[in-house]
């Protein structure tokens, strides 16, 4: 009923969210309104590790921060704010519904990304990370096929992925922490295959990175380079290998993966053993600090 009230009257403005002000400024309002919040934030970024592009924020003192919004800790308290009407569109793109509302559609009112076929479909919103994806016959129909997971859902029940990532949380489902697609300081690795004793990646390595000098406890490791070329330490050896070249890391043998080159190194990886979970790294040197 206020809510109701406020809008009839003319007299108030619909707050967006958006707030420009010098940093030094905001540091200054909390330290006034929230210093609690204040020096958990300095201890988080103090503490922090940094590697490649990542600044990694010290754990613990970033979860005792308190989650309060700026609105709540800064704005309905200071006397130094100012309100700017603005009369522009505005879309919080906070659902899988709103990018179907902005996107570009085709005739069928379709807005389709990726690889995507569709017949007799209409006002769906169609995305595909990888594979081909075909409809027939969908109407107000939300598809997002992604290396993690597929999506199907109505255009009007799409805010309830909130209630499914709630259902995989209690579940402890592998999928709240374990994606396809992973990045590291060095580049990244993508899941291709798995199954009971095995996984296959494919590993990206930037130019001039490298990984940790390692060994595994339970698993071997297959390495076949598919571009670029490969700097491998494997025990006292050291040797490169070119496109279409592999090699064989042993259970318990120390070894480390380089890119020398100009351009990203790709290797195809199958490893296989009794354990193959990613806390089976014992790092002996790791120029990222982990």
């Amino acid at each position: 009923d206020t809510a109701g009230e406020y809008l009839t009257s003319g007299d108030y403005f619909w707050n967006s969210g958006m707030f420009v002000f010098r940093a030094t400024r905001y540091l200054d309002a909390l330290a006034q309104f929230a210093p609690g919040i204040l020096e958990a934030s300095k201890q988080a970024y103090e503490q922090a590790e940094t590697d490649a592009d990542f600044i990694r924020l010290e754990k613990q003192a970033f979860i005792d921060c308190s989650s309060d919004s700026i609105d709540y800790a800064v704005m309905e308290h200071t006397d130094n704010g100012v309100v700017i009407p603005l009369n522009v569109g505005w879309n919080d793109v906070g659902s899988w519904s709103a990018l179907w509302e902005i996107g570009d559609k085709d005739d069928d009112g379709n807005v389709i990304t990726g690889d995507v076929l569709a017949q007799d479909s209409r006002n769906c919103y169609l995305r595909s990370d990888s594979r081909l994806l075909a409809t027939v016959g969908l109407e107000d129909i939300m598809v997002v096929d992604t290396h993690d997971v597929v999506l199907v859902a109505h255009r009007d029940q799409v805010q309830k992925v909130k209630e499914l990532v709630n259902q995989l949380s209690g579940e402890q489902r592998k999928e709240i922490d374990i994606h396809a697609l992973v990045h590291r300081p060095w580049g990244s690795y993508q899941g291709i295959d798995r199954a009971e004793r095995y996984q296959v990646k494919r590993i990206t390595v930037a130019p001039g990175a490298q990984l940790s000098l390692q060994m595994h406890h339970h698993r071997a490791e297959h390495w076949v380079v598919v571009k670029g070329t490969a700097k491998v330490t494997c025990g006292d050896r050291t040797f490169l290998l070119s496109e279409n070249q592999s090699t064989f890391i042993p259970i318990g043998q120390q070894h480390r993966l380089e890119n020398p080159g100009k351009i990203p190194l790709d290797i195809i990886e199958v490893q296989s053993g009794a354990y193959l979970g990613e806390d089976d790294i014992e790092r002996l040197e790791d120029l990222y600090g982990r």
